[in-house]
C-alpha cells in the first residue's frame, strides 16, 4: 500500500507551477527542453503530449533545439506499433556552469555538464573565509576548471552560481576572525569579485537554498511539490520547496529555519543553530579535551569521540525535529531531505534520530514527515549552485 506522503506526480511534468513559463519567448524552447531533460529519451509525440505542444511545433523546435548543442537524437526505436521512434536526449555537453560555495570553514568548487554530473571539483579547508586571498584563490580554480574543457567547449560555459550563507557578514565574529576581516566583508561585492576574475555570468544564491536544489533534482521521480532541506554545517543550512517552487522570498534567505527558537531536555528557549549543528558540536568536543575539533571534520578522530557525538545526535535530533514539526504546518506535509558535513554513518544516524523524534510529534490528523539522507552530502550546495544558473537559463 503506497503512503498518502508519497507524490504521485513528478514536480517537473509539465504543466507544474514550479515550471510554468510566463510569455511567449520562454512558452516553447524551455518548456520543451525542460520536459526532454526530466524525461529522457522521449519522442517527439511523447514530447508533444507531456508538453501540450502541437508536434510540428514541437518537432520545429527540436530542430532548433539541435542546432544549438542542446539535445541529441538516439539511434532509431523498432519493433514497436506504429511509427519507429527517436529518441530526444539532453546533450551533456550543451552547456557548463561552476558552483562555488563559500561556507565559514571551507569552500568548495563544482564544474557540471547538462546532466549535472560533476566533471571537476576543488575543496579547502580554512578557519575562515579571509577575504583578501579568498577570491584569488577561487579565481585561479575558475581559470583551471575553464581549460580542462575542449577548446569547442569553452564558449558554453556561461555561469557560476554562487552560494553563501546569509549571516556570514554578520556572524564572522563566532569563528574568532580578526575584526579587519569583518570590515572587509561588509564592504566586498562578492558577486563583482568574482566577475572581475571570470568575465562569467554570477549569480548568487542563499547556500540553503542552493543545497536544497541539488536534493531535489537528485531525487528520483515522481519528485514531491513540498521539501524541507536542512544540512547540519557550521551552522544549520535549510532551504524549502513549496508546490514545486523554491522558496526564496525578497531577499532570498526566505527558509532560515535554523533561527527558529526550540527547547532541549525542557531547557531554555535557543535557536537551533545553536544545538543542531556543527559550531555546538565543536563546542562540546574541545570542552571534552578534543582540541582537533576545532580543524576539519576529515581529522577528527570519530571512534575517540563517538560518545560525545552520540549525546550531541540525541539534542540535534530533538531540536531538528521540532523546526520540522513548526514548517509542517505551513504546507502540506513534505519531504525532509538530511545532509550533513559529518559523513554518511553520522548522517545516517541523525535521520533515524530525527524520525523517531517526529514520531512523538503525531496529532489527530496529522502524519509525521518522511525522513531520507541527501545524496550529495556537504557537496549539495556547491552542486545546487552550479545547476540553478542552468536551469534558469535554459529550463
Amino acid at each position: 500500500m503506497s503512503s498518502v506522503l508519497e507524490p504521485t506526480r513528478d514536480v517537473f511534468g509539465a504543466g507544474r507551477r514550479g515550471v510554468r513559463h510566463a510569455g511567449v519567448r520562454r512558452a516553447n524552447e524551455k518548456t520543451v527542453l525542460t520536459v526532454v531533460a526530466f524525461n529522457s529519451g522521449a519522442s517527439n509525440a511523447e514530447i508533444s503530449r507531456l508538453s501540450g505542444l502541437a508536434p510540428q511545433t514541437v518537432s520545429a523546435i527540436l530542430v532548433d533545439l539541435e542546432q544549438e548543442g542542446l539535445i541529441e537524437r538516439g539511434p532509431v526505436l523498432r519493433g514497436r506499433r506504429g511509427q519507429p521512434a527517436t529518441p530526444i536526449l539532453l546533450h551533456e555537453n550543451g552547456g557548463f556552469s561552476i558552483g562555488v560555495e563559500i561556507s565559514w570553514r571551507h569552500f568548495d568548487v563544482v564544474l557540471i555538464n547538462m546532466h549535472a554530473k560533476i566533471l571537476q571539483h576543488h575543496h579547502e579547508d580554512h578557519a575562515y573565509p579571509d577575504a583578501s586571498s579568498l577570491f584569488d584563490r577561487i579565481g585561479v580554480v575558475i581559470e583551471e576548471f575553464r581549460h580542462s574543457l575542449a577548446q569547442d567547449q569553452r564558449s558554453r560555459l556561461l555561469d557560476i552560481g554562487l552560494a553563501m550563507p546569509g549571516s556570514l557578514t554578520t556572524d564572522l565574529d563566532l569563528l574568532h576572525a580578526p575584526p579587519e576581516q569583518v570590515v572587509r566583508w561588509r564592504q566586498l561585492d562578492p558577486v563583482a569579485e568574482l566577475t572581475q576574475r571570470s568575465e562569467l555570468k554570477i549569480t548568487q544564491v542563499n547556500d540553503g537554498n542552493a543545497g536544497c536544489w541539488a536534493e531535489l533534482i537528485a531525487l528520483a521521480p515522481p519528485r514531491p511539490a513540498n521539501i524541507i532541506f536542512l544540512m547540519v554545517s557550521q551552522l544549520l543550512l535549510a532551504g524549502m520547496v513549496s508546490d514545486g517552487t523554491l522558496w526564496e522570498g525578497a531577499t532570498g534567505h526566505a527558509a532560515d529555519l535554523g533561527s527558529s527558537l526550540i527547547h532541549v531536555d525542557g531547557g531554555a528557549p535557543q535557536l537551533a543553530h545553536q544545538v543542531a549543528s556543527l559550531f555546538a558540536l565543536r563546542a562540546r568536543l574541545v570542552a571534552a579535551g578534543f582540541a582537533e575539533a576545532e580543524g576539519p571534520v576529515a581529522h577528527w578522530d570519530m571512534t575517540a569521540m563517538a560518545p560525545h557525538i552520540e549525546a550531541w545526535i540525541g539534542e540535534a535530533a530533538q531540536a531538528l525535529a521540532q523546526v520540522v514539526h513548526n514548517a509542517s504546518v505551513i504546507f502540506e506535509p513534505p519531504l525532509v531531505v538530511l545532509d550533513t558535513e559529518l559523513g554518511a554513518a553520522i548522517g545516517s544516524q541523525l535521520a533515524m534520530r530525527l524520525q523517531n523524534e517526529m514520531g512523538r510529534f503525531a496529532t489527530r490528523g496529522f502524519n509525521p514527515p518522511r525522513v531520507v539522507n541527501g545524496r550529495h552530502g556537504r557537496l549539495s550546495p556547491a552542486i545546487g549552485a552550479a545547476e540553478l544558473p542552468l536551469y534558469w537559463r535554459y529550463f
